[in-house]
């Protein structure tokens, strides 16, 4: 059983719920949309999160966790998308949802008739995130702000990650994790837009969309995001074979979600 939310997600949840109860438009305002790729969930998104993220700073006087949250990323778009149009994928399992951001593809689990959806992310703000959307969708999402990459694997049927190549450390890390889940019975499924850190070689692709992007600095309004699995006796991450490398193409602010 989760332990209920506890500051600093507590403080940010509260953070949120004032910013979404504020009048007026703007570029540095939180509106409640519909999600491009997957318009049956709304999320509350930036309009521009970097001129919201420099107004929050400001505000709190010291820094805070760029709100990768605060903008629909292709590859949860994708996951998403996939989800509900295949729902047997989350219909009465157990999700996991790793690096959730604003909680868009637990909350598809979630739409998708999943028995239990947890949405983690180390961030606060997004922990925050998921709670404020799951309320705004009408669906039970448990939020969770732990760093589980270097636990064992989860109890999960499913597990979902969007956007998680975006550096070396983290493709690093992530790798070995989703490989232990498989290697106890999950279904894991990952959505990427062909970032630099994606590691070709271990992952066998599923899907592929073109998905409208809201992402900061970049510059094509469609991306192609492939949803991929991880391939069934494929080199092991953790021993160094294979590759998580390559050159990062663009800007990080671009990169990571």
């Amino acid at each position: 059983m989760l332990a209920p939310m506890t500051s600093p997600a507590a403080t940010a949840l509260a953070v949120l719920e004032r910013e979404i109860d504020v009048p007026g438009e703007g570029l540095d305002r939180l509106r409640l949309v519909a999600t491009p790729f997957v318009p049956e969930v709304r999320l509350h998104l930036a309009e521009d999160a970097i001129v919201w993220w420099a107004r929050m700073e400001a505000a709190a006087g010291h820094a805070l966790p760029p709100p990768y949250w605060a903008s629909a990323w292709a590859g949860g778009q994708a996951l998403a998308r996939h989800l509900l149009d295949h729902p047997e994928l989350a219909a009465g399992r157990r999700v996991l949802d790793l690096a959730a951001g604003s909680g868009l593809v637990a909350i598809a689990a979630a739409l998708a008739g999943a028995a239990r959806v947890v949405a983690n992310d180390i961030d606060p703000y997004a922990v925050a995130a998921v709670t404020v959307n799951a309320r705004a969708n009408r669906v039970a999402v448990a939020a969770m702000g732990e760093d589980l990459l270097d636990s064992d694997a989860p109890d999960a049927d499913l597990l979902v990650a969007g956007d998680v190549f975006y550096d070396r450390e983290m493709a690093g890390r992530m790798l070995p994790f989703l490989r232990r889940a498989v290697a106890r019975g999950a279904r894991v499924l990952v959505g990427d837009p062909g970032r630099g850190h994606l590691p070709r070689d271990l992952l066998d692709p599923v899907a592929s969309y073109r998905v409208p992007t809201t992402e900061p600095a970049v510059d094509s309004p469609v991306r192609r995001v492939e949803v991929l699995r991880p391939r069934a006796g494929g080199p092991d991450p953790e021993t160094g074979s294979g590759s998580a490398g390559g050159s990062n193409p663009m800007p990080d602010v671009a990169d990571r979600p």
